[in-house]
């Protein structure tokens, strides 16, 4: 079997071959052009040597460590524009030429990065041996010098940068040093604190000293509840009593209205309420119950010059009215009261002191490390000033020690070079291969540019990435003396291509199922065999006994059903000849059981036509009276007529073609029926590359036609035109 990429790139040969052949013949002339130079004259190497020189005994890290940097140098550097221009100046040689001619060979290096060798040799080819020795003793000459001017001037860039960081370093160690000082004023007591003990000590203390006042509250609360209990009140109502009794003005207030209420009892029995003198009584009474809720108030409010009572004052004659006795007990009540106030003050204090002792505790390890934080940055920015110090003056040491890295060790030699004679038919040879390459290259490119698929095998793994079944390869059928606008159709029982498109018709029946009645058939461009297909499928099914109806649905170009000997009288308007089916319909007279309704195209406006009551009603009548019904549509690249067609089927077989079918264009109709789940059955391969045993007459040996991929395609070049839009 052929190989794919043997296949693709006979077919591109059969297509590109004189662009192959214009191709080679532009190399093989340029070769011959090449073989017919003359004999270039004698030329001279000229050679020389430099080689990196030890480090001198220096007193200075700086100079040793620019001496070592100075063994790096590259073939850039040592032939850089500057210096060939120099030499070119000096010896009157145009620079072009002396970069052409020169070739530095540098030392290798090992595994660890040592040179195997301090050489450095220079090439130098020139047909004037003296003034190749001129330019090569310049050139080492600049070499050397310039070796010392990169290692002087790398001496000063370093002076120059330490000069430069210098103070800014200093700076920011002045910033540093200022930051510590300023944290150690504002932290270092706490710090110091922590260290000595001092702040767990006041934490131990401020407890000690709370447990202390909460004795000492519980002692006076306990005293509280005794006199309480003993005086049967409260320590506010206690304070409020004591207060009233002690005030004179109450007291005698009181006095006056117990007289009043004494002379009321005595004259009640003899005189009535009404009477003037029990009237006055009452007045006087009154008056005095009035002052005396006056003065409570005045007592109770404090009278502007102490804190006001507040409390609730059922009686004001009774909390008024204290013994002296009982107006002390009331008094040390208020006193411990005072005293129980002023230690919970004391209790609240010290709480809160511990709280901030511990608070200042907690963030003593943040501090000690913010100070720790300092401390190194002022040791880093010292670290960094005196290294940058100390470097400074090795590198102004350094200044009388740094020298050129290189030597002259070899002085220009001349050596002659003798040229070995040009080998025309070696160099004829070569060109003849070299087109031979360059043609076969250029054709297989532009195949591989032209987006086609080349042959079966590429349509099949297409087809397989996109989970598309593969129904069928149909073979190209290769038929003599054909009309240029009929199609090869098998109308022989005998023909060896009914096989192939037995088994298309077989496929989709067990792919489709009985359900699948009316199949679309259609292609993504033309010429790729879409309507070939179509009838070729309707004779298999017609052969295997199936009544099958072939509908020519492509309006936009006229029918080809005088392929299978049908005359088209589709002469009335469109509309009017898909009206009755009995009488648009024609019987194939060489098939049994098949039937064919011819296109009325060409016609305007065929999307019209193809959605009209009309066709429905021809498609549905069809799908009563017959087992199978293939529509031929247009291919979706002219126009959406198939897509049109598609509700009217029962599923959609797409056509592709070798070295005609563009993946692209494949790819993005597979997708477009795909997601839009118009019912995709599967897709066939037509005119593939397959052998075809074709029987030969009786008085003939049976033989077998090889692959007609390209052989049939030679021969039949008119072939592409049996398809046309098809």
């Amino acid at each position: 079997m052929t190989p794919r990429i043997v296949k693709k790139y006979i077919i591109a040969f059969e297509k590109y071959k004189w662009i192959g052949l214009a191709s080679f013949g532009l190399v093989v002339a340029g070769t011959i052009v090449v073989a017919i130079q003359p004999e270039p004259p004698v030329t001279y190497l000229i050679e020389a040597a430099v080689s990196y020189t030890g480090p001198p005994v220096s007193f200075s890290k700086t100079a040793s460590e620019i001496q070592e940097q100075g063994k790096e140098l590259t073939q850039e550097v040592l032939l850089s524009d500057q210096i060939v221009l120099k030499v070119a100046d000096k010896v009157k040689v145009k620079p072009k030429t002396i970069a052409t001619n020169v070739k530095l060979k540098m030392p290798e290096k090992t595994k660890s990065g040592a040179l195997e060798s301090p050489l450095i040799i220079v090439y130098y080819t020139d047909i004037d041996v003296n003034r190749g020795v001129d330019v090569l003793t310049e050139l080492t000459k600049l070499m050397v010098q310039l070796s010392g001017d990169i290692n002087t001037g790398r001496l000063k860039t370093i002076i120059k940068k330490i000069n430069e960081l210098l103070p800014q370093a200093k700076k920011e160690l002045q910033a540093a040093e200022n930051k510590l000082e300023e944290y150690d004023r504002r932290e270092r007591p706490a710090l110091v604190e922590a260290e000595n003990g001092s702040l767990l000590g006041g934490i131990s203390n401020s407890k000690i000293q709370q447990r202390e006042i909460k004795f000492t509250i519980a002692g006076l609360d306990a005293q509280l509840r005794s006199l309480e209990k003993k005086l049967g009140l409260t320590v506010r109502q206690a304070y409020i009593s004591s207060a009233l009794s002690a005030d004179t003005i109450i007291a005698n207030l009181r006095s006056q209205i117990y007289q009043v209420e004494s002379q009321i009892a005595v004259i009640r029995r003899d005189l009535r309420p009404e009477h003037p003198t029990m009237i006055q009584l009452q007045r006087q009474k009154g008056a005095a119950e009035e002052l005396l809720q006056q003065r409570v108030d005045e007592v109770l409010g404090g009278g502007g010059m102490a804190a006001p009572i507040r409390g609730n004052l059922t009686g004001i004659r009774t909390q008024s009215s204290l013994d002296l006795t009982r107006q002390a007990l009331a008094n040390q009540m208020v006193a411990l009261q005072t005293q129980r106030e002023t230690l919970e003050q004391q209790l609240k204090q010290q709480i809160q002191q511990e709280e901030e002792l511990r608070r200042e505790s907690a963030l003593i390890p943040n501090k000690q490390l913010e100070r720790s934080r300092l401390e190194q940055a002022v040791g880093f920015k010292k670290a960094i000033y005196d290294q940058m110090q100390a470097k400074l003056t090795d590198a102004k040491a350094a200044e009388a020690e740094t020298v050129t890295s290189l030597s002259l060790t070899k002085p220009p030699t001349p050596l002659p070079v003798v040229a070995k004679p040009k080998s025309v038919p070696a160099t004829l040879a070569i060109g003849a291969l070299l087109g031979a390459v360059i043609g076969g290259g250029v054709i297989f490119l532009l195949g591989s540019l032209e987006g086609t698929f080349k042959t079966r095998e590429d349509i099949r793994e297409s087809l397989k990435q996109r989970d598309v079944l593969l129904l069928g390869e149909l073979p190209l059928i290769s038929v003599d003396d054909l009309p240029p606008e009929a199609l090869p159709v098998i109308l022989s029982s005998h023909s060896p291509y009914l096989e192939f498109y037995e088994k298309f018709r077989s496929n989709l029946r067990r792919i489709g199922g009985k359900d699948a009645k009316v199949i679309l058939i259609t292609s993504v461009s033309s010429q790729e065999g879409k309507t070939l297909s179509a009838y070729n499928l309707g004779i298999a099914s017609a052969r295997a006994g199936k009544r099958t109806l072939i509908i020519e649905t492509d309006l936009r170009s006229p029918s080809r059903a005088s392929s299978l000997n049908v005359a088209s009288y589709a002469t009335l308007e469109p509309l009017l000849y898909y009206s009755s089916l009995s009488d648009c319909i024609r019987l194939v007279p060489e098939i049994e059981n098949l039937y064919i309704i011819p296109s009325a195209g060409p016609a305007l406006q065929s999307a019209a036509i193809i959605e009209s009551s009309e066709m429905v009603r021809v498609i549905e009548d069809a799908r009563q009276r017959y087992d199978l019904v293939i529509l031929d549509t247009n291919d979706l690249s002219t126009s959406n007529d198939a897509l049109l067609m598609q509700p009217y089927s029962d599923g959609i077989v797409l056509v592709a073609r070798p070295n005609y079918t563009q993946e692209n264009m494949l790819t993005e109709a597979i997708d477009q029926l795909v997601e839009g789940e118009l019912g995709l059955l599967g897709a066939i391969i037509n005119a593939a590359d397959i052998r075809v045993s074709i029987p030969q007459p009786a008085e003939e040996l049976p033989t077998s036609i090889p692959d007609l991929n390209l052989e049939a395609i030679r021969q039949t070049e008119d072939i592409s035109t049996i398809f046309g839009k098809n």
